[in-house]
């Protein structure tokens, strides 16, 4: 009876996936619109007409997340954050040094309404938000979180853009001044300190860049070793120095050959040399 039911089990499965090819093979036949999966392609550096952008060199930090299309040139030790998008795909954007794009942020330029590039200066803070398009911005600025500079404008050095504000298309804002609101207007001229803020700035973004910089640059293999360190510390805390590490030095440790009874914590490569001392050591103390 066994081995009855083992070939009645055998010839139901052989079956079964006759049944499967067969339907298998009449619905490809019967497809209208060829359907075949892929992977999704990195988007962080994309080529527009042949054109690829140019990114200063290995200071730069461009988010994993963030997209640079088309003719987009970003000079040294700039960033671009996380979800950001900087779009040169009809016109050209050029980005100085030492700025950041905000997460999340847009910069792109216009060729519909006029041939305008986007120009973006040195030492420059967009916040996170922002949308930036056919305009120019001057070296020492600070567009807030949400703002928007519009067509054909131009804010000048030593300025900030208040978060959430709109600077309407063709508006000029001199420099050394604040502008805010929904369209944006002059709110008042800057203080010293403010202006002094504004490279500050720019700088705390540069030295948080080189830190996601190097954390994106890791291999799994040493995230892995890093994870597997913090645990191994972690263990060793918890049992309240049970653990040796030769990375700290031990307290008891006596004239350099190491803590009595441990004797992995020393090379005792001349245990002579220690008597030695720990004798001069006796004759100082009497």
């Amino acid at each position: 009876m066994a081995s009855l039911s083992t070939r009645v089990a055998v010839a139901a499965s052989g079956a079964a996936r006759r049944m499967g090819a067969m339907l298998d093979g009449l619905g490809a036949n019967i497809e209208v619109a060829k359907y075949t999966e892929k992977l999704v392609p990195s988007t962080r550096f994309i080529a527009v007409d042949g054109i690829a952008p140019a990114v200063g060199g290995s200071n730069n930090f461009v988010a994993p997340s963030a997209s640079v299309i088309g003719k987009v040139s970003i000079g040294d030790h700039s960033s671009v954050w996380y979800g950001a998008t900087v779009r040169g795909d009809v016109n050209n954007v050029t980005i100085g040094t030492r700025t950041s794009v905000g997460d999340r942020a847009v910069v792109h330029v216009a060729k519909i309404q006029g041939d305008i590039p986007t120009s973006i200066g040195d030492n420059v803070t967009i916040g996170a938000g922002a949308i930036i398009h056919a305009c120019t911005i001057e070296s020492l600025c600070m567009i807030g979180e949400s703002a928007q500079v519009m067509d054909g404008a131009a804010v000048g050095t030593n300025s900030i853009i208040a978060p959430g504000a709109i600077v309407t298309p063709g508006t000029k804002v001199p420099s050394g001044e604040l502008w805010s609101g929904s369209p944006a207007k002059k709110e008042r001229a800057l203080t010293s300190q403010e202006i002094a803020s504004i490279a500050e700035s720019a700088h705390e973004q540069l030295e948080l860049a080189y830190l996601h910089s190097v954390e994106n640059s890791k291999d799994y293999k040493q995230l892995i070793a890093e994870e597997e360190d913090r645990l191994d510390r972690e263990v060793r805390g918890k049992g309240q120095g049970a653990w040796f590490d030769p990375n700290i030095p031990d307290p008891d440790d006596v004239l350099g050959q190491g803590s009595p009874g441990r004797i992995f914590n020393s090379t005792l490569t001349h245990p002579e040399e220690g008597l030695k001392l720990r004798a001069e050591q006796r004759e100082k103390n009497q």
